[in-house]
């Protein structure tokens, strides 16, 4: 098994082909190149992981050609060949970022081991960019699906403020993809290499919540045993998304507001305040306006929210989308079960398009995950829907309400092999109920 890919650079013909054949000997994929062009030019061919360049090439010079390569390719590492007692060069190389040097014909047995920790240490860097490269397209806006103009709408806005260093109120139903949203917006923005720190607000107690957020020194109250960092100190440089920030404590949206407003907080326990560089985003389903007026929430503070907002529609409001929604979570859930799953009727889909969403794109979600384990075949069918969404849809239209409800769990059942638990939690019905239908309908297992 190949090892890696190395790149040898050198105008001595015998000298580059015997190493070629060194290196080839441990399993590694070689490449050579007798000048600086010939080089730049198979650099944007193959994907290298380590580079063997002389100094003196007829061409160019090999420390020079350290920088011009490590600005381009970042994750390749390269080892100088020095002539015999030149160190300067190879000090120079080190400096302008090369792994390390090696003095032709004197550091014959470093060769080795060296062009394995440069392998080493290159692979691992490749890798680190791959796994950027998956999460910054994992939250781009090109992953928001839709071709409404209501999701359309919403996602230009979001691009249009992604690069300004405003704070953004995402409004919206639970379940509408707020946080996919703050995600994008982040990935998009200049601090995109700085930390995303999400935060749901309804998810603490209020003194808890202060803490978590602006952190504590160690004696600020019981079992504060050390110094602790807030989400805002973690946050620094890049975004935190406060999500439901309508249920924020009144006492905290003062010390939330200096935070927009200076750009500082007090710990808890500490008199002298903390400076911080961190954008907020914030979200809510919560009508901000009504809770002003009720006294949950400062005025003040949801100006400074709102100095961008974006309204992100509901699922009832696009259902043009659920088609193509549907058929993203199908695909991403078929791995998972095992199954080869090619698709959904277009009654199954017209049922979807039918339903009232209250739950938004995760109710979407956790339908299509739990049809797909339902099924018994490799096509979503109304079947495999929960009985409320169309009633008569899964059974003959002559059949009374409780015969649908009778066929829906007895197809259930079925499936999870008399489980009564499991069929309790894909029915979404307690298992007391469970057992009683069971006796009503005189369900035999």
């Amino acid at each position: 098994m190949a090892k890696g890919h190395i790149l040898i650079i050198d105008d001595e013909d015998q000298l580059r082909k015997l190493m070629s054949r060194l290196l080839a000997l441990e399993g590694y994929t070689m490449h050579e190149a007798p000048n600086v062009r010939t080089a730049l030019k198979l650099l944007e061919k193959e994907e290298v992981q380590v580079i063997l360049s002389d100094v003196k090439l007829p061409d160019g010079n090999g420390v020079e050609l350290v920088q011009t390569i490590r600005s381009k390719y970042p994750q390749t590492e390269i080892i100088v060949l020095t002539a015999y007692g030149n160190i300067a060069d190879g000090v120079q190389a080190i400096k302008n970022g090369a792994f390390d040097y090696i003095t032709k014909g004197d550091d014959n047995n470093r060769v080795l081991p060296l062009v394995s920790k440069a392998m080493d240490k290159a692979v691992l860097q490749y890798r680190v960019r791959d796994l950027e490269k998956k999460l910054n397209g994992k939250y781009s806006f090109d992953t928001i699906l839709g071709n409404s103009e209501e999701i359309n709408a919403a996602v230009a806005l979001a691009r249009k403020v992604a690069m300004t260093d405003l704070t953004v109120l995402l409004l919206g139903e639970t379940g509408s993809g707020k946080e996919v949203f703050a995600q994008a917006i982040h990935q998009a923005s200049s601090r995109n290499q700085q930390p995303f720190v999400a935060v749901n607000c309804s998810a603490f107690g209020k003194d808890i919540l202060e803490s978590e957020l602006f952190g504590h020194v160690a004696g600020a109250f019981t079992g504060a045993v050390k110094d602790k960092k807030g989400f805002f100190e973690e946050a620094r440089g890049g975004t935190i998304f406060l999500d439901e920030i309508g249920e924020m404590p009144v006492e905290l949206q003062a010390k939330m507001l200096r935070v927009l407003e200076v750009q500082e907080f007090y710990k808890v326990g500490e008199s002298r305040p903390t400076k911080t560089d961190v954008r907020v985003i914030a979200a809510t389903n919560r009508h901000l306006e009504k809770e002003i007026e009720a006294g949950h929430f400062r005025s003040d503070l949801f100006y400074r929210l709102s100095a961008f907002q974006i309204v992100l529609p509901s699922l009832n409001e696009r259902k043009k989308d659920i088609p193509l929604l549907a058929a993203f979570f199908l695909d991403q859930v078929a791995p998972k079960l095992n199954k080869r799953l090619s698709g959904m009727t277009p009654a199954f889909l017209q049922a979807l398009q039918q339903h009232s969403w209250k739950g938004n794109i995760r109710e979407l979600k956790n339908v299509i995950e739990r049809a797909a384990i339902l099924t018994d075949t490799d096509t979503l069918d109304v079947n495999a829907l929960p009985f409320d969404f169309r009633q008569d849809a899964a059974a003959p239209a002559s059949m009374r309400l409780a015969e649908v409800e009778k066929y829906h769990i007895s197809r259930v059942l079925a499936h999870v092999k008399g489980n009564k638990t499991k069929a309790a939690e894909l029915l979404d019905i307690g298992l007391t109920t469970l057992y009683n239908k069971i006796k009503e309908y005189n369900i035999s297992l």
